[in-house]
């Protein structure tokens, strides 16, 4: 009787720590038009916007409730080290607030790629314009504004580094962004993005060395992108049959994440994935890649929703005349199992 005991007790002490018996996680959209503009800092109202109170009332609606909320890191700190945009975190603090009030946790994404832009001039992290320790900076500032919040879902450090520098690391970039806010904020989960435009399917090659980063609360989350067209972009630029799509085409660009994740006992959330809404192929696409990463504890958000797509193809907006086509596939998905 002893050993029988013995044995249910460690099955179930396997099962909590390998999480089967984790809290379901929500699915939600990217609420993209913060991030938009070519130009550096441009005009608020015109070359980008905050989400509003109405675009987080849709998506609620449809119960997608986890918002993932790009922002541009030169207009919330013009300064490199300097004191973050009164107006600029005001806005910031409004969405964050707003989406508290309706219990919609909240992601911030800075969706800089490793890289800043003054006008259209570029400078990349590890540069000696742009040091490593800028973003440290810039993310210290952040979580001391930030870390109140009792919806705040996680810091996203960089959204799709890419491309980087010789001699500059993802990893280092990472590693001092996530030691500079714990000098602050212990409690909120920090997601890392991969390398390689944290492709989902390239992870093992790309970000393998990302399992090695330290965090003193242990609460990483990393954090994977994908697409289902021929070369991955989201551009969807030609006929189904021309970009090599299949129905399990999303299941397979995304296995080596979950894959990698299993093997080293990981957290993970894929923060981008859509589909185009000309062809209803792609929604048994959609469907099948929700399936198979809700079945295996991963959560993810849409890319994307928001006011101000236009007619952009992949877009679930809440402006849309009519009900776009993806959203029936993603309201099938609203929590992991």
């Amino acid at each position: 009787m002893k050993k029988r005991f013995t044995a249910i007790f460690l099955g179930m002490l396997w099962a909590i720590t390998s999480g089967s018996y984790a809290q379901s996680l929500p699915f939600g959209v990217n609420l993209a038009g913060a991030d938009f503009g070519s130009t550096m800092p441009g005009v608020y109202g015109k070359d980008y916007a905050y989400p509003e109170e109405k675009d987080l009332e849709y998506y609620r609606t449809k119960q997608l409730m986890l918002v993932r909320l790009p922002f541009r890191w030169e207009r919330l700190q013009p300064r490199l080290y300097g004191e973050l945009d009164t107006a600029e975190l005001a806005r910031m603090k409004e969405v964050v607030q707003q989406a508290e009030k309706k219990n919609m946790p909240v992601i911030l994404d800075m969706h800089n790629y490793c890289r800043r832009y003054e006008g259209t001039t570029e400078s990349m992290i590890g540069s000696e314009e742009l040091p490593v320790a800028a973003l440290g900076d810039a993310w210290k500032r952040i979580a001391q504004e930030m870390k109140g919040f009792r919806n705040l879902y996680g810091y996203g450090l960089m959204n799709e580094p890419h491309d980087l520098l010789p001699g500059t690391s993802w990893f280092e970039m990472a590693q001092n962004a996530i030691d500079n806010i714990r000098k602050t904020d212990r409690k909120t989960s920090i997601l890392v993005a991969g390398n390689s435009w944290s492709s989902a399917e390239r992870w093992p090659q790309a970000s393998d060395s990302l399992r090695y980063l330290r965090d003193p609360a242990r609460k990483l989350i990393f954090e994977a992108h994908l697409y289902f067209d021929k070369d991955g972009s989201g551009t969807y630029k030609h006929s189904y049959e021309e970009e090599q799509a299949t129905e399990n085409t999303g299941v397979a660009r995304v296995s080596p994440f979950i894959n990698w994740l299993k093997k080293h006992q990981l957290k993970g959330f894929v923060g981008e994935y859509g589909v185009p809404d000309h062809d209803p192929r792609w929604l048994v696409v959609l469907d099948r890649f929700l399936r198979y990463i809700q079945k295996e504890g991963v959560n993810g958000t849409y890319w994307a929703g928001g006011s101000r797509w236009g007619d952009y193809p992949l877009a679930v907006g809440s402006t849309s005349k009519t009900e776009r086509p993806q959203m029936k596939v993603l309201q099938s998905y609203l929590k992991t199992n």
